[in-house]
C-alpha cells in the first residue's frame, strides 16, 4: 500500500535526519548514538526465557508503564522485563532502571528491524504505553501471535484514526489484542470506528503517585517549618510562577508560609528567587534549627517534592506560563486543591480537577491572589476542594490491577 511505503520512507528519512543533526543537537546526538548501540546490547541478550516487553516513548510514558513493571516483578519475580524507549529524555534517565533486565532504544520502525527485534527479545506479551503506534512492530507481533496491549491511552477526535482518510491508521489499532483507555470519550471514539477490544481502565500513573504518597517518609525540616502554619507548596516552578508566588508571600499574613520547589535548582536560579523575597527564608539543605521561624522554605535538592506536598494545604503547580504544567497528581493524591497557570488544557487530570472543584486556573497575579485569599477565608470551600481532590485520585486508581488481572490471569 502507498501509505505503508510512505511510512517506511519516512522512517528512513527520520533516521537520516537524526544522523545529520547529531553534530549540532544534543538530543539528536544521544539518539543517533543510542540507536547505533542497540545491536551490541541485543547481541548479549539471552532470549531463552520469554519476556514481558514494555515500550514507552519517553519519561512521562515510563511513569505510566512503571506500575506495570513493578507489579510484574512483585507477582512474578522470575519473569524477564525488556524496557524500550524512543526518546533520549526517557532512555538516558532510566537506562539503569533496576527492575528491567534489558533497557534499550527501540530500533526505528521498519519491516526488517521490527522482525529482528521481536525475534531477538522473544516476548510473551508486548505492552505499548499511551501514544505508541508502530506499524511494522504491530505487524511483526501479530505474525508471531504475541498478545499486544496498549495502556493508559487517551484518544481525541482530531487524531488520524478517527478521520475519514484514516483507514490505514485504524488498522494499527485493530492489531492490538486489547486497548486500556483512560476515559469514556476514548471508548466512544473506538466504538465509532467499530472497535470493541477496549476497557476503560484509567491511568496507571494514579497508582504510581498513590503508592509514592503512601510510602513517603517524614522530612523533619519541612515538618518543623510547616508546624501550626497555613502552607502553600509550590512544585516545579519557573520564573514566571515564582514572580507571582513571591509577590504573594511577601505581603501574606504571618501565619501563612510557602514551600517552594523550583524546577531548576542551580545556585544562580536560587539566587534569583532569593532576590525576589522580602521575607525570611531558608534552604532545606541548611536544616537550620530555627527553620520554624522562617516564612519561605526553598527545596534546593532533587527527589523530595512528591513527599513534601503533605506539609501543605494548597498546592501550586508550575509550568503553566511556559510549555505546560507539571505533575498535578503528586499534590492531589494528598487531598490538596491545586492552582496552576494558563497552559493546562492538554493535561486531562488538570481539566478533571477543575471540573470537580479541586483545580483552579489563574492568568495573572490578581487571579492568584483572589483564588488563594478565597480558599483561605472560606474554610468550608477549602475543605470541600480538599475532599474533591482526594476523591478524584481515589476514583482513578486501580488501572494497574485491572490490566495485570487480564494480562496474567492464567499465571
Amino acid at each position: 500500500m502507498i501509505f505503508t511505503a510512505l511510512y517506511a520512507i519516512g522512517m528512513k528519512l527520520f533516521r537520516a535526519g537524526i544522523a545529520l543533526a547529531s553534530p549540532f543537537d544534543e538530543k539528536a546526538r544521544l539518539m543517533h548514538r543510542g540507536l547505533a548501540g542497540v545491536t551490541g546490547r541485543l547481541a548479549n541478550y539471552d532470549n531463552s526465557q520469554r519476556c514481558v516487553w514494555i515500550h514507552a516513548a519517553s519519561l512521562g510514558e515510563f511513569e505510566q508503564g512503571r506500575p506495570i513493571i513493578e507489579a510484574v516483578k512483585a507477582q512474578y519475580p522470575d519473569k524477564r522485563v525488556v524496557l524500550t524507549f524512543f526518546s533520549p529524555s526517557g532512555y538516558e534517565i532510566r537506562k539503569n532502571y533496576n527492575l528491567a533486565d534489558l533497557v534499550t532504544y527501540l530500533p526505528l520502525d521498519g519491516p526488517m528491524a521490527s522482525e529482528r527485534f521481536v525475534s531477538t527479545i522473544n516476548p510473551e506479551v508486548a505492552i505499548f504505553v499511551k501514544y505508541e503506534f508502530w506499524h511494522f512492530y504491530l505487524r511483526a507481533l501479530a505474525r508471531h501471535r504475541i498478545p499486544t496491549y496498549n495502556i493508559s491511552t487517551i484518544f481525541r477526535p482530531q487524531q488520524m484514526f478517527f478521520r475519514p482518510a484514516g483507514g490505514w491508521f485504524r488498522k494499527m489499532l485493530g492489531q492490538f489484542t486489547h486497548l486500556y483507555v483512560q476515559d469514556e470519550q476514548s471508548a466512544r471514539l473506538l466504538e465509532g470506528i467499530g472497535l470493541k477490544n477496549y476497557t476503560v481502565a484509567g491511568d496507571t500513573r494514579f497508582d504510581r503517585v498513590a503508592k509514592i504518597a503512601a510510602q513517603s517518609a517524614e522530612n523533619a525540616t519541612a515538618k518543623a517549618f510547616a508546624e501550626g502554619a497555613r502552607v502553600i507548596v509550590a512544585g516545579s516552578t519557573w520564573a514566571p510562577d515564582e514572580d507571582l508566588l513571591t509577590e504573594y508571600i511577601n505581603t501574606a499574613p504571618d501565619d501563612m508560609k510557602l514551600i517552594l520547589a523550583p524546577h531548576e535548582i542551580d545556585e544562580a536560579h536560587i539566587r534569583q528567587i532569593v532576590r525576589k523575597l522580602k521575607v525570611s527564608y531558608s534552604l532545606i539543605t541548611e536544616a537550620m534549627a530555627d527553620v520554624d521561624s522562617k516564612k519561605v522554605l526553598i527545596i534546593n535538592t532533587m527527589g523530595m517534592l512528591s513527599g513534601i506536598y503533605k506539609y501543605g494545604e494548597i498546592a501550586y503547580i508550575g509550568g503553566g506560563f511556559g510549555k505546560g504544567i507539571h505533575n498535578t497528581l503528586e499534590a492531589a493524591t494528598y487531598g490538596m486543591p491545586v492552582v496552576f497557570g494558563t497552559n493546562y488544557k492538554r493535561f486531562k487530570e488538570a481539566c478533571d480537577l477543575i471540573e470537580c472543584g479541586a483545580g483552579f486556573n489563574i492568568n495573572n497575579y490578581t487571579e492568584l491572589k483572589n483564588v488563594l485569599d478565597n480558599l483561605w477565608s472560606d474554610i468550608p470551600k477549602l475543605a470541600e476542594a480538599k475532599k474533591s481532590a482526594g476523591k478524584y485520585v481515589e476514583s482513578m486508581c486501580g488501572a494497574t490491577d485491572k490490566i495485570m488481572h487480564d494480562l496474567f490471569a492464567a499465571g
